[in-house]
């Protein structure tokens, strides 16, 4: 492992360094000051650790903000068989990380997309029990939640089916992504190349081009082929031991907000924070974003809760638990 340099350093310029998780080298980034509390930014697909750039700029000048290219992303490895792809090995190079950068201190966790599936996953896993001092979720459910909600059945009411019903609609790509070979001719031949022009028709985004696009695009597949068949077959139990902080663009197009509605099941420190914003939220709204994780990391430490994050506690009477 190539530890991150310890002297404090500028909140616009990162700096690189690896860390090592088994066999996987994983590559990261680092802003602000390292004697101040640690937030870990977790992207999703098909992006990598730049997408947190505008947020991670701004959160730096409070916090030491580590960023990392999961792998099959950016400059980290990419292990060739899908099985290492699992939710599992994902939560490995988090430990990985947060070993290498905050061994003696609980980090605040905050994902997006994929990175907000991994941040479940982290923040439900026992070994992570007392590590993650809080966990800002945006546009990536549990699987495993998603899979007993599924498994409920009959006992569902018809407002629930019709939710279940529209994000299944809007999730016809993951039905694409498993499909041998197609979704990687697809990256090849345009999507690499166009997924700036897709941004900007979609969500009216103006991005430059990512010169990993492709490689990211395809490499991130096998998050999909290695998760989501086991974990909507047979889900788990995964109850949060952190604080945890939705935030719901309300005009997701890949996630609906309704999917994050029934959490007080798995989660006894709710707040959920509605946005009127598109799926791609870091790129959207970084600064807004940001200001959301220090009001929650605010509250968390003692301060009182701003009217908006007061109105989106889901059971004001289990957020006060220490």
């Amino acid at each position: 492992m190539t530890q991150p340099p310890a002297p404090a350093h500028s909140a616009r310029a990162p700096l690189r360094f690896h860390v090592q998780s088994g066999r996987i080298r994983l590559t990261a980034s680092a802003w602000g000051d390292p004697a101040r509390p640690v937030v870990v930014l977790v992207h999703g697909y098909p992006d990598n650790s730049e997408v947190w750039r505008g947020v991670a700029q701004a959160l730096a000048v409070r916090f030491h903000v580590i960023a990392y290219d999961v792998r099959g992303a950016g400059q980290s490895d990419a292990p060739p068989d899908v099985a290492d792809y699992r939710l599992e090995r994902l939560a490995d190079d988090f430990i990985a990380v947060i070993d290498a950068v905050s061994a003696d201190r609980p980090v605040h966790l905050v994902g997006h997309d994929w990175g907000s599936i991994q941040g479940w996953e982290f923040v439900t896993d026992p070994r992570l029990y007392g590590r993650i001092a809080s966990f800002t979720s945006c546009s990536g459910p549990c699987l495993d939640h998603a899979g007993s909600a599924l498994r409920a059945g009959g006992r569902r009411s018809l407002r629930q089916w019709g939710a279940t019903l529209r994000q299944a609609l809007a999730s016809w790509y993951i039905v694409f992504f498993h499909i041998p070979l197609l979704p990687e001719w697809n990256w090849r031949l345009w999507l690499g190349r166009g997924w700036p022009f897709w941004l900007r028709r979609t969500e009216g985004l103006h991005v430059p081009a990512n010169p990993t696009q492709t490689a990211d695009g395809i490499h991130g597949l096998r998050l999909y082929r290695a998760n989501f068949r086991a974990r909507l077959r047979a889900p788990r139990e995964r109850r949060a031991h952190a604080p945890v902080q939705v935030i719901v663009p309300t005009r997701d197009r890949y996630v609906r907000p309704a999917v994050t509605e029934d959490l007080g099941r798995w989660v006894a420190r709710l707040w959920r924070r509605q946005i009127d914003a598109h799926h791609w939220l870091p790129l959207s709204h970084p600064q807004r974003m940001a200001a959301m994780v220090c009001e929650f990391v605010d509250h968390l430490d003692g301060t009182a809760a701003s009217p908006a994050l007061e109105l989106a506690c889901v059971d004001p009477e289990a957020a006060k638990i220490s």
